[in-house]
């Protein structure tokens, strides 16, 4: 291929994701017109990828990391002839358009992650490498490697100098993930100026204490210096990230260079003046040269090779092996086996009970022997989560078959890599800690439910019952926030069996992530041939019974430990003549996504006392209680105690529910 062409190859990918930018006033011309080269050589000398498919398994994967240069790789995309036309483009950042203003998973075909949120595409490759490593160590044989693929990325300053991008690294060197290449960015500006302001350590040096390969290419433009680090990344076994030393918004007469280029379209008159120094068409923007794209697009016959090559070898493999060929197929099309929730454990009434967290150990370890996708682990918490899978290592470098995974106390850098399992595919990831610490990974589980991922997360010590370790680990609000996360599922059991269905829940929704909440002390396993049976969880809330007998004048209500609270409550009331109904509340979200005519039958509105009661802030029960109703919570931090003592402190006993019941009657009079 001459130089020429590959210049002219370059500067096609630098003005049209100029012209992108330029076209909607918006967006960051710096990293693509910097990063063209990189880009350039990844994409045409080295991914293997189907433009025509592009979830065919075995592809390489493609991260943007910095989202957002996302011009970038819709220029990318565009060029090697995904199903995203030049008018998308052309409504980059527009109402409706394919092209957002930072990448979207599942909403522009070709987009491996959704990114922005600087980090975290660094901590989904991660993830994405550790299922490329654990899928071939099940399904390859020596003659047939099925799923033998590599995740590359352009990463920036920005995502090295985010604390999820050090969690993330330091996993990946210790795990010698080698398929792993990353290539840096390194233009050496920010939005403030000069990265000189505040990131002056020896990347690379640390790099290498992290147990990653490292390079260094002087010249973000060649790209002969960038393909032959990339074929030296590949020939070692450890991760790698390469050094490309870049001008940021290269090309531009007055920008170039400075942070100005970063952020801010470059003008008429200096996009006009960048391509006339590159002796390029001014009129009209988004000129795609002919031969330019002709190049690009021998993608397509490309990809249409390698996928047919694959698919030659996968089908001499499902000759020789139709099991091990069916199974990879069904879960890298993510669907469950059939029978996957039959035969659920079952557990016997009993006042002193079980942890839900103990529970939740047993329904997994009982999911796991019929979900041999169902992967994942602890921020260094196993033991004290209930997270450890029966029967199998760890994931390690001498074991990638394994299924037990070990994060280290690493929530954030979890979070990206479980995300990045479930971006990949194959998988069923959970990752697990306490909830006072979901503040630590609070941006990955916000991605998860953006991108619409059935990433899984388990969080034990639910509330003040966490007891002597105090308040820095007894989560308040916790609950709340997690409930303010558009299509985030969270699930508080009240007992050992809502927490087997907690799970079958969690495991079928396959579009969308779950939360797991769970406790540290037991909780009485609820007798359900007096109530209602448990697999009523699935609806979000029901109603364990009324007692009494007419309808319902009162109704207490209750997430987790509080409804056995509730219970005790409503045997004393009902042994006073009150007629009420008593209702489990594991989930908020599922409750709301039930007919209105489900959840009047469960809170008939004529019934207007009623008594919620949950071990967290107030904020949100308002709209299970109405006006007449009251929230028996804590909107405050608590204290260093045995849990037992702290729940009666602060009101979490029978005689103040009676009480809250007694005023809210007396108030509907």
């Amino acid at each position: 291929m001459s130089a020429t062409l590959t210049q002219q190859a370059l500067n096609t990918l630098r003005f049209l994701s100029a012209d992108e930018v330029q076209a909607a006033n918006s967006g960051h011309p710096g990293l693509p017109m910097g990063a063209a080269a990189i880009a350039y050589t990844v994409w045409m000398r080295h991914l293997r990828h189907n433009p025509q498919n592009p979830r065919w398994p075995n592809r390489d994967r493609f991260i943007l990391s910095g989202g957002h240069g996302s011009a970038l790789l819709y220029a990318l995309l565009h060029l090697t002839g995904y199903d995203l036309p030049l008018d998308e483009l052309k409504r980059f950042r527009q109402w409706g358009s394919l092209t957002p203003g930072h990448p979207e998973y599942g909403h522009t075909p070709g987009v491996e992650t959704t990114t922005g949120p600087l980090g975290a595409g660094f901590s989904n490759g991660v993830g994405m490498a550790i299922a490329e490593a654990h899928l071939a160590a099940e399904f390859n044989t020596p003659e047939f490697p099925i799923i033998d693929h590599y995740t590359y990325a352009i990463v920036t300053d920005g995502d090295l100098m985010e604390g999820v991008a050090a969690e993330a690294a330091s996993l990946a060197g210790h795990l010698k993930l080698g398929k792993l290449i990353y290539l840096y960015d390194d233009n050496h500006i920010s939005i403030d100026g000069s990265t000189d302001l505040a990131f002056t350590e020896d990347r690379m040096a640390r790099f290498a204490a992290y147990g990653w390969h490292t390079q260094t290419v002087t010249d973000g433009n060649d790209v002969e210096a960038i393909d032959a680090a990339i074929r030296a990344a590949q020939a070692d076994p450890r991760p790698s990230i390469i050094a490309v030393r870049t001008i940021i918004g290269y090309g531009l007469p007055t920008r170039a260079g400075t942070s100005k280029a970063h952020g801010e379209p470059p003008g008429e008159e200096e996009l006009r003046a960048a391509k006339q120094a590159a002796g390029w068409q001014t009129e009209p923007p988004f000129y795609l040269p002919e031969e330019a794209l002709t190049h690009y697009r021998e993608s397509l016959l490309r990809g249409e090779q390698f996928q047919a090559q694959w698919q030659a070898r996968f089908d001499a493999y499902r000759a020789q092996f139709p099991h091990k060929a069916a199974e990879l197929a069904r879960r890298m099309r993510g669907d469950l086996p059939q029978g996957w929730d039959s035969d659920l454990p079952l557990f016997p009434a009993d006042p002193k009970g079980v942890a839900t967290r103990a529970a939740s150990g047993k329904a997994l370890n009982h999911f796991a022997a019929r979900l041999p996708e169902l992967f994942g682990g602890s921020a260094d918490l196993a033991p004290s989560n209930n997270t450890r899978l029966e029967g199998t290592p760890a994931f390690q470098p001498a074991s990638p078959e394994g299924r037990n995974f070990h994060f280290g106390v690493r929530e954030h850098g979890m979070g990206g890599a479980v995300n990045g399992m479930a971006y990949h595919g194959g998988l069923r990831p959970f990752g697990a800690t306490f909830l006072v610490f979901a503040d630590y990974m609070r941006p990955t589980l916000r991605l998860s439910a953006l991108a619409k991922l059935p990433s899984i997360w388990v969080f034990t010590h639910d509330s003040i019952g966490v007891g002597e370790d105090g308040p820095t680990h007894q989560p308040v609000e916790h609950l709340a926030s997690l409930r303010s996360i558009p299509n985030l599922v969270t699930l508080r059991p009240a007992d050992a069996n809502e927490t087997v269905h907690a799970w079958r829940v969690a495991l079928a929704r396959t579009q969308a992530p779950t939360a797991l909440i769970l406790t540290r002390q037991n909780l009485p396993t609820l007798d359900r041939s007096v109530f209602a049976d448990a697999v009523l969880l699935e609806k979000g809330a029901y109603v364990l019974a009324d007692l009494g007998d007419s309808e319902p004048e009162l109704i207490l209500m209750a997430s987790g430990s509080e409804v056995s609270l509730i219970l005790a409550a409503g045997e004393r009331l009902a042994a006073e003549g009150v007629n009420l109904r008593l209702v489990s509340v594991p989930s908020w979200e599922l409750f709301q996504q039930q007919e209105a005519a489900y959840r009047e039958a469960v809170l008939p509105r004529k019934v207007r006392a009623r008594v919620a009661v949950e071990a967290g802030i107030r904020m949100g029960w308002e709209r299970f209680v109405g006006d007449a109703g009251e929230v028996i919570g804590i909107d405050h931090y608590g204290a260093s105690a045995p849990g037992a003592k702290l729940f009666e402190e602060y009101g979490f006993t029978v005689e103040n529910v009676l009480s809250a019941a007694r005023r809210t009657m007396d108030a509907g009079r």
